[in-house]
């Protein structure tokens, strides 16, 4: 603990104003949403009319392209060997993502909600959604490695095009019935799925890519490293920023006219974040993972892919049902709990061995910058 202090100190130092305060520009966005959402006439309409493609959100592609471009551009893509290789690593991130992740919410959404159906179901559509896009600015402001972050997510969206509609047959039909509870169809396709991961991580992803390999190759790794992406990489907070307020418009009227049933659903999506993330992390520690993985393996474990659930609930059940709204409430819960849990991992480097290839210093925070 002594000597991770000065570390701190020196990390807090380096951090800007805004970044030092970044949970509370987040909570003021989502209030903003929420109160644009609820009291300007024709917002919800607006937003909505704007898409890229059927069920695909153009205000909410711009903010996270901008959030998420920022931090791709600065993955090593030549060291994702380095991850690829980690056999530990990606093994759990599958078994945590696609067997335990589904089961817990599906566990918690029973167990609090046995009497509330549609708000049950969107909870566990809510669970089989693994997350693709905030999960790389989460995992940035906590340090992790960034690298495995892209890797994960890649790996976590091929097996959520492969995997989504017949988890969702399993968890809403089959388990249910073997249980002697109630039934639920889920008719998604997986070009739908597919759709949104590749709009919502690919185009960023590829941008990003493409950045390094041709800013390098122009100018070289220094230039890149020391110029360009100082750059370009405040912009991320403010697409995250953006992408909270419109996120939270769109869905303002919903959550601010129903507060007891947001509270209701609000439960066991706090015990499913706050489980996720904990169990993952002792588990990265477990393993003898570095801070920076173990880190990157929660992140990816406890987030959501929140765009896509939602979309899904609405195409099935309505925009006005009690899954679409289990849906939104969704990243009301996670974006407080997450921002909340990088401030926790944070803490617990203390708990590792310092690694003095990978470790956290005051320079490369402000690499992050």
């Amino acid at each position: 603990m002594t000597q991770t202090a000065p570390a701190e100190r020196a990390v807090a130092a380096n951090m800007s104003r805004f970044d030092r305060f970044l949970p509370v520009w987040i909570g003021a966005a989502m209030v903003l949403g929420l109160l644009a959402g609820r009291f300007i006439p024709g917002l919800n309409t607006a937003l909505n009319s704007l898409h890229v493609v059927s069920g695909v959100s153009l205000p909410i592609f711009i903010g996270l392209l901008v959030m998420m471009y920022p931090v791709l551009a600065k993955v090593r893509y030549d060291r994702l060997d380095t991850v690829t290789s980690d056999k530990r690593l990606l093994v759990s991130s599958l078994l945590v993502n696609w067997i335990a992740g589904p089961a817990v919410m599906f566990a918690l959404a029973w167990t609090f909600l046995p009497d509330l159906p549609e708000y049950r179901t969107g909870l566990i559509i809510v669970g089989l959604a693994r997350c693709i896009a905030m999960v790389i600015i989460w995992n940035d402001l906590a340090c992790g490695d960034r690298e495995a972050a892209a890797v994960l997510v890649a790996l976590n969206s091929v097996f959520q095009v492969l995997a989504f509609a017949g988890l969702g047959w399993f968890y809403l039909n089959v388990l249910p019935g073997w249980l002697g509870l109630a039934q639920v169809g889920l008719d998604v396709s997986a070009w739908q799925i597919a759709q949104s991961v590749l709009i919502f991580l690919g185009i960023p992803l590829i941008a990003g890519y493409l950045s390094r390999r041709f800013g390098e190759r122009a100018k070289g790794r220094q230039w890149y490293e020391t110029r360009f992406l100082p750059k370009i990489g405040p912009i991320a907070p403010y697409g995250l920023l953006f992408t909270i307020v419109v996120l939270f418009s769109l869905q303002g009227d919903a959550i601010t006219s129903q507060p007891l049933d947001v509270a209701r659903i609000a439960l066991p999506l706090l015990a499913y974040f706050v489980i996720m993330w904990a169990g993952t992390f002792a588990l990265g520690k477990g393993l003898r993972m570095s801070y920076e993985r173990s880190t990157t393996l929660a992140f990816t474990a406890a987030g959501n892919n929140f765009e896509l659930a939602i979309a899904v609930a609405i195409a099935t059940f309505g925009v006005t049902s009690g899954q679409a709204l289990a849906g939104v409430v969704g990243p009301l819960i996670e974006v407080p709990v997450l921002v909340g849990l990088v401030y926790v991992s944070l803490a617990a480097r203390r708990w590792f061995a310092p690694n003095p290839s990978t470790s956290v210093t005051a320079a490369s925070v402000s690499e992050r910058q």
